[in-house]
């Protein structure tokens, strides 16, 4: 039972985290990039501000899910689990050391005058932005196998044996 929960937790919370970074990559910054400056700025600012309590407890909980699942399961689950921790623990310290600055440096830009090199600093946002989304999307997909084996794994145990031809 508790391999259950942990699974299903992590399937939640690995989905979600890549299901909020994804949106963000194909919604939310393409849309930055066609939007005056200053309506990015302020907007980036504000969203970053919403978005930082509730990123952070998405992360913490599918960190803590896929290395709990890594305890409790075995074999290839267990290494799959492990791999999927530590992509969301990737997309936790991209996050925190490679958007998180840049995020601060908007949020001055957004109420004085941005630097000549905002473009190169905006580029590298994005750049971290798609990495960490594509480390969510990664940990997410790996917790998606797990299910599938153990699933898999459920209904073999439960099918009858099978006599041998005589």
């Amino acid at each position: 039972m508790p391999i259950r929960l942990a699974t299903g937790l992590a399937l939640l919370s690995t989905g979600l985290l890549a299901g909020a970074f994804g949106y963000g990559a194909v919604n939310v910054a393409t849309t930055f990039n066609v939007v005056p400056l200053d309506v990015r700025l302020t907007f980036h600012s504000a969203l970053m501000q919403m978005n930082g309590p509730v990123m952070q407890t998405t992360m913490a909980l599918a960190a803590l899910s896929s290395i709990a699942l890594a305890f409790l399961a075995r074999g290839t689950q267990r290494y799959l689990a492990g791999a999927a921790g530590v992509l969301v623990v990737a997309s936790f310290l991209i996050t925190r050391f490679g958007n998180v600055p840049i995020n601060g440096r908007i949020k001055v830009w957004a109420v004085t005058t941005p630097p000549a090199d905002y473009a190169t600093h905006l580029q590298r946002w994005e750049m971290f932005n798609i990495v960490r989304t594509l480390s969510a999307l990664a940990a997410f997909v790996l917790v998606i196998a797990i299910a599938i084996r153990v699933t898999r794994t459920r209904q073999a145990d439960r099918r009858p044996a099978v006599p041998a031809a005589a």
